[in-house]
């Protein structure tokens, strides 16, 4: 027998996989309508599923090739947190820098609140000083 956290942690998985594989729409509908997003750098919760697919978008445009590797996962009642690490290449803008044509690495830890089989919330803690300083036109890669 499967427990929900064993669920929640398998939706996770697939919902990342989607992402990677360029499968937007699929895991767009893994998310709960009025899906939240606790992102760094906004003082308030971003709703809704549209956030998602704007921020997600960007990622694969700048970084057609991102590669999302779990390092670890685990859930806890409707809770999943992850660690996370990111590959690519930088192939187009992000945040106002050209592409470099640059390979990036970066993290990442993430929690996930789960309702029912679907994701409600997310708080993400990317690590984009390191993301920054690996595409900025003064750094010496």
């Amino acid at each position: 027998m499967t427990t929900a956290p064993e669920k929640n942690v398998t939706l996770l998985r697939t919902a990342y996989q989607a992402v990677e594989s360029g499968d937007l729409d699929a895991a767009e509908q893994m998310l709960t309508e009025d899906f939240i997003a606790n992102v760094p750098g906004s003082l308030v919760p971003l709703i809704g599923r549209d956030v998602w697919r704007l921020g997600t978008q960007a990622m694969k445009d700048a970084f057609p090739d991102l590669k999302i590797r779990v390092q670890d996962i685990f859930g806890v009642g409707d809770k999943v947190t992850v660690l996370l690490r990111f590959e690519g290449t930088h192939r187009g803008a992000f945040q106002q820098i050209e592409a470099t044509g640059r390979q990036i690495r970066f993290g990442s830890i993430e929690v996930y609140r789960i309702e029912g089989d679907k994701i409600a919330e997310e708080w993400v803690a990317p690590d984009l000083i390191s993301l920054m300083q690996q595409i900025s036109p003064t750094t010496g890669h």
